[in-house]
């Protein structure tokens, strides 16, 4: 199945998306809210999951979303729903680690060849649904390429200006439900896929939605990663703000700034553990 237009990749103005960063004297821990340590125990647990007909919502904790998170009620209660949360960055395994948690890297970008390995191999059936229609089809070839047997039943490309929780949510929802999709790639960049994801479990329970952000556009070839020995290094931070300064200078500056709670937060934690 194929639905949609084109789709802009401008941050989502709405007014859901405009409330006030809350200003509660308690704020949630944000470290904590990964609670699937190791790349052994998510696969185990998403294979347990399709095999009980149970759907679930996975998101990737980097500190952008902790950022968004404090200045987002919706967005905070969206992650607070997640079924599955991984640490997408080495600053939230580094955090983790100093909390007394023992945690595995796990990129958003990083899980859909391996997930679509594992929906090859039990049958399930797949839909991407975020980018633009010319990133969905050659990501969809690309993954196709790789795995001939992979069943892929729907490609959703949402217009510009997509809202998570309008009436084409729902039309997209029922496309998930009508195709059978048990695993669906969501594309959409947060807040909107993390949203949307809280939003479709509750309508298509039997479906796994997981949050890759622009993941899709890697294997589509519309973007390039950074190069191994700058990830391993832990500087792929880097090379995306030298690649585009003007939208993620200010991005990483807000995401420094919150580091020295969050330290103080895992210290506290390490203390009381």
């Amino acid at each position: 199945m194929w639905l949609g237009h084109q789709r802009g990749y401008g941050f989502y103005y709405s007014k859901c998306f405009r409330m006030p960063e809350l200003r509660t004297p308690l704020r949630p821990d944000f470290l904590a809210l990964v609670n699937q340590p190791t790349h052994a125990g998510l696969t185990q647990s998403i294979l347990e999951h399709w095999q009980d007909g149970r759907g679930f919502t996975l998101a990737t904790l980097n500190l952008d979303h902790i950022v968004k998170m404090r200045q987002n009620p919706v967005f905070l209660g969206s992650y607070m729903a997640q079924s599955h949360v991984v640490a997408d960055g080495n600053p939230i395994v580094w955090l983790s680690r100093l909390a007394g948690r023992r945690i595995e890297l796990i990129p958003g970008s990083e899980l859909v060849m391996p997930l679509a390995a594992l929906a090859t191999e039990h049958d399930i059936p797949v839909a991407l649904l975020g980018a633009t229609e010319e990133t969905l089809q050659l990501a969809a070839d690309s993954l196709r390429k790789d795995y001939p047997k992979l069943q892929i039943v729907a490609q959703i490309a949402p217009p510009f200006g997509f809202d998570p929780t309008g009436a084409n949510a729902d039309t997209y929802l029922e496309t998930l439900r009508r195709a059978n999709a048990k695993l669906c790639f969501l594309a959409l960049g947060a807040p909107k896929q993390e949203i949307f994801a809280s939003r479709g479990i509750s309508q298509v329970p039997e479906c796994g939605f997981v949050s890759i952000g622009a993941g899709l556009d890697f294997i589509a070839g519309q973007q390039t990663r950074a190069p191994q020995w700058v990830r391993k290094l832990a500087l792929e931070w880097v090379w995306r703000m030298l690649g585009n300064p003007r939208r993620l200078a200010l991005r990483y500056t807000r995401c420094i700034s919150i580091m020295p709670g969050l330290i103080w937060q895992a210290i506290k934690d390490r203390a009381h553990s």
